[in-house]
């Protein structure tokens, strides 16, 4: 990796720790400088904009997350392991790829839901390949005789999303002691009710 390339990355990873702190309205130019100690002329020469840099920071954020949730997720057996990788990694990822702030997607969420352009749209093509990855490895459960043939896997994928937004809010938000088991007995209740009937 080439310098340019390497101080380019060194800028989003942190971008990430820091936007998750302050959010996308602080993240700035001037900000990442300061973070970072580099003058914001340099800064600005990788990025041209606050916009670009948005959409390379989401970007990156995604990238992080396919490396450190789904890979790892789908490397696990087919079925009802895998749903549960996938969710189990998905609580975790803030720590795996340092956000002190909490999921930066958390925070983008908020504030980019009614703002039109490209790091609104590039949150909401990660947000929908979440959901879609999520829904597939239900279907794969379904297929391996793990969860009922029934089962409706865009809502399945839409609920254990909510397990994990609300853990999130409960945990840092409202600081609450539970969420962890809040959210696993959350999450086992949906796994129990998925799964194939037998007797």
């Amino acid at each position: 990796m080439r310098k340019g390339e390497q101080t380019r990355e060194a800028i989003l990873e942190s971008a990430i720790r820091l936007a998750s702190r302050v959010g996308l309205d602080g993240l700035t130019i001037g900000s990442l400088a300061d973070e970072l100690g580099l003058s914001k002329s340099g800064l600005f020469a990788h990025f041209g904009s606050k916009e670009e840099l948005l959409v390379q920071m989401l970007e990156r954020a995604a990238e992080r997350f396919v490396e450190v949730v789904v890979k790892p997720a789908l490397a696990t057996p087919r079925g009802e392991p895998r749903v549960r990788a996938l969710f189990e990694l998905f609580l975790r990822w803030p720590e795996a790829v340092p956000q002190p702030g909490g999921c930066i997607f958390q925070a983008a969420t908020v504030e980019l839901d009614d703002r039109p352009g490209p790091a609104r749209d590039r949150l909401v093509r990660m947000r929908r390949d979440w959901l879609a990855v999520v829904a597939e490895a239900v279907r794969r459960a379904i297929a391996e005789g793990h969860f009922r043939s029934d089962l409706d896997p865009e809502q399945f994928a839409f609920e254990m999303d909510g397990i994990a937004l609300m853990w999130g809010h409960a945990s840092r938000l409202l600081r609450d002691a539970s969420a962890d088991a809040r959210a696993s007995r959350a999450f086992e209740a949906l796994l129990s009710a998925a799964r194939t009937r037998r007797g």
